[in-house]
């Protein structure tokens, strides 16, 4: 299956395309393109799914952490690690590394 995620967006990038057919889940959107940085907190990224880390910047309100990812913060260039997320993805992608752990 993963080689045929991988072929089919290959296709669509050389055809000029996007491939919306396979829609990501927020944890796999996650470990495409935060997990780099914000697994272990490179260039002081707030740790994945630790509230206390997380509470500062949810402070600030989510259309100003939205807006901080587009534009690049600190070591996080514009966009984050996210070609291709919507300010709904960027939001999602939040709360899901701003939540406690699920078990």
């Amino acid at each position: 299956m993963k080689k045929l995620k991988r072929f089919v967006s290959l296709c669509c990038v050389l055809a000029g395309t996007s491939f919306s057919a396979y829609a990501e889940t927020v944890e796999e959107k996650y470990q495409r393109a935060c997990h780099v940085c914000h697994a272990t907190g490179v260039g002081n990224a707030p740790v994945v799914h630790d509230v206390d880390a997380w509470k500062p910047h949810l402070d600030k309100g989510m259309d100003t952490l939205v807006k901080s990812v587009k534009n690049g913060l600190n070591a996080m260039p514009p966009g984050g690690l996210c070609a291709d997320c919507s300010d709904a993805d960027y939001k999602a992608l939040i709360e899901y590394m701003s939540s406690p752990k699920s078990e």
